[in-house]
C-alpha cells in the first residue's frame, strides 16, 4: 500500500460521513423535536402514497420510452438516433421551471383538459429524467450483442421470442438501475410537480418545502426523513446493481 492511499482513504471516510451523517442528524434532531404531534398519519401518508405512486408511474413510463432510443443507438447507430439522443440530453439539462412552464403553456392552449392532471405530471418526468434511464439502458443493451439474437434464432427460436429471452432478459438489470435512478429523482422533484400536479395534491417534496417555508423545521423533519426511508431500497438497488457491474 502506497503511503498515501491511507490519508486518501481516510478524507474519502470522513467526507462521506460528513455528507450523510450531518443532513441525518439534523432531521432525526429536529424530528425528536417535533414529537409525536408531527407525525399526523393524516398529513404525512397522502403525502407518502402520492410519491410512491407518481415514484413508480414515472420510473416505468420513463424506462419504456427510453428503451427504443437506447435500442436504435446502440443496435441501429446513425444520426437520427444520435440527434435524438442527444436531444433529450439538452431537455434534460434545462432547469425544472423551463420545462414545466413549457408544459403548462402548451396544455392551456393546445389541451386545455390536460393541464394539471397526472399524466402531464408524469410526462414531464419522463422528459425531464429520460437521461437516467437511457444511459443505463444504453450500457445494457451494449452488453447484449445482436449476435446473441441471431444465435437464439439460429436455434429455432422466433424473432420476437428470441428478443424477449436473450435482449430484455440481459437488459432487464440494466432497466431496474435507471428506473431506481428516476424514482430517486422524482421523489425529490418540486418545481413541475407544484406547477403540473392535481390541485390538492401532496408529495413528501413539497409537504417538505411548505414546512420548512414556514419556518415549522420540526413539522418539516418527518418529511425529509420518510424521503431519505424511500430512497433507501433503491439506492441499495443500485448499489447492487453497480457491485454486479464491477464483477463483485
Amino acid at each position: 500500500m502506497h503511503a498515501y492511499q491511507l490519508p486518501a482513504q481516510l478524507f474519502l471516510f470522513v467526507l462521506a460521513a460528513l455528507a450523510f451523517g450531518l443532513p441525518l442528524y439534523f432531521v432525526l434532531r429536529w424530528t425528536v423535536a417535533g414529537g409525536p404531534e408531527a407525525w399526523s398519519a393524516s398529513e404525512f401518508l397522502p403525502a407518502l402514497f402520492a410519491t410512491f405512486g407518481y415514484g413508480l408511474a414515472g420510473a416505468a413510463a420513463t424506462t419504456v420510452v427510453a428503451f427504443p432510443m437506447a435500442y436504435l443507438a446502440v443496435r441501429r447507430p446513425g444520426w437520427f438516433s444520435k440527434s435524438l439522443e442527444l436531444s433529450n440530453y439538452v431537455t434534460s439539462s434545462m432547469p425544472g421551471i423551463v420545462v414545466a412552464l413549457a408544459f403548462v403553456t402548451v396544455s392551456i392552449r393546445m389541451v386545455p383538459g390536460m393541464y394539471q392532471t397526472a399524466g402531464l405530471l408524469v410526462a414531464a418526468y419522463v422528459l425531464l429524467f429520460l437521461p437516467r434511464a437511457l444511459v443505463n439502458l444504453r450500457a445494457g443493451l451494449a452488453q447484449a450483442p445482436k449476435e446473441l439474437d441471431e444465435a437464439a434464432q439460429a436455434l429455432g427460436k422466433p424473432p420476437l421470442l428470441a428478443f424477449i429471452r436473450v435482449t430484455l432478459r440481459l437488459t432487464a438489470p440494466a432497466a431496474a438501475g435507471g428506473a431506481a435512478l428516476v424514482f430517486l429523482a422524482i421523489a425529490n422533484e418540486l418545481t413541475a410537480t407544484l406547477l403540473l400536479s392535481p390541485n390538492g395534491t401532496k408529495t413528501l417534496a413539497t409537504e417538505f418545502w411548505s414546512k420548512s417555508s414556514e419556518i415549522d423545521y420540526a413539522g418539516a423533519a418527518p418529511y425529509a426523513l420518510l424521503m431519505i426511508l424511500l430512497s433507501a431500497p433503491m439506492t441499495y438497488l443500485l448499489f447492487q446493481q453497480s457491485k454486479k457491474v464491477a464483477g463483485q
